[in-house]
């Protein structure tokens, strides 16, 4: 059978029942420990989230259970603080399985899905800045505060012409240099930024978007085929179900959206 053969078939198994288990060759790729080491990034508070008690929450969480649950293997969540990080750590080998954005970058060493959320990548700036569109901030001498390693600093690098890049290790230290003035523009993800214009009324959101940003479920490349085929069919039918829409709804995030 084709790949493209395979992976129908998968999708169709999939979708015909939600218990359907996975192979043996999916589940040795993807859980070769004997559990499903899942990284989740807190730092994206759109995908997941630490509730009462340090309790994990969020799209992200919800899909490592449920896949977890059909691997039928335990989950094991291994938390980082941001994306960056995770692709760092590809190498230890302390994770299974990730959720991250789609990369060029990062596709190197991890096959990705297809999509199972999209959100956007904004700016934040001054409320007195002379910028007004998203367009607007690559001009010479402009700096645009990032998070190293994020989807947006990885985009940006090769999308800015003019403006540059300045690195920070945590969204905290990154909205801290411009709120304090020493950079002109925060990039980020919308839904966060939009929070801590509202927090912070010196800042305002520009409108629009410099890029979408699409959230998949990633594997390391050099663990086999069979893995990467039933993650496609998994979230296909992750999306087809409801399950990414009512994780969604659940943690309560209204802005993000399931990806076609």
């Amino acid at each position: 059978m084709s790949r493209a053969g395979l992976l129908l078939a998968l999708m169709l198994a999939a979708g015909t029942a939600s218990a359907q288990p996975a192979d043996e060759a999916a589940r040795r790729e993807l859980a070769p420990t004997g559990a499903l080491r899942a990284a989740i990034n807190f730092g994206n508070a759109v995908l997941a989230q630490r509730g009462p008690g340090g309790q994990p929450g969020g799209v992200s969480v919800a899909l490592a259970t449920a896949l977890a649950r059909r691997l039928g293997v335990p989950l094991a969540i291994v938390p980082f603080e941001q994306a960056g990080l995770v692709s760092d750590a590809l190498a230890s080998g302390v994770w299974d399985i990730c959720f991250l954005a789609r990369d060029p970058v990062r596709g190197q060493q991890i096959a990705f899905t297809a999509p199972y959320v999209l959100i956007e990548g904004g700016y934040a700036v001054a409320a007195g800045s002379p910028f007004t569109t998203v367009d607007s901030v690559d001009t010479p001498g402009a700096a645009v505060a990032v998070v190293k390693g994020s989807a947006y600093d990885l985009h940006l690098s090769r999308a800015l012409r003019h403006a540059s890049l300045v690195r920070y290790g945590s969204n905290d230290e990154a909205a801290a240099s411009v709120l304090s003035g020493a950079h002109p523009v925060l990039a980020g993800v919308k839904q966060p930024l939009a929070v801590l214009v509202q927090d912070h009324p010196e800042l305002r959101l520009l409108p629009g978007r410099f890029m979408s940003i699409e959230q998949a479920i990633g594997a390391p490349r050099d663990r086999g085929e069979a893995g990467a085929l039933f993650l496609q069919a998994f979230v296909a039918e992750a999306k087809a179900s409801g399950l990414v829409a009512r994780a969604l709804a659940d943690s309560n995030q209204p802005n993000a959206q399931v990806a076609p």
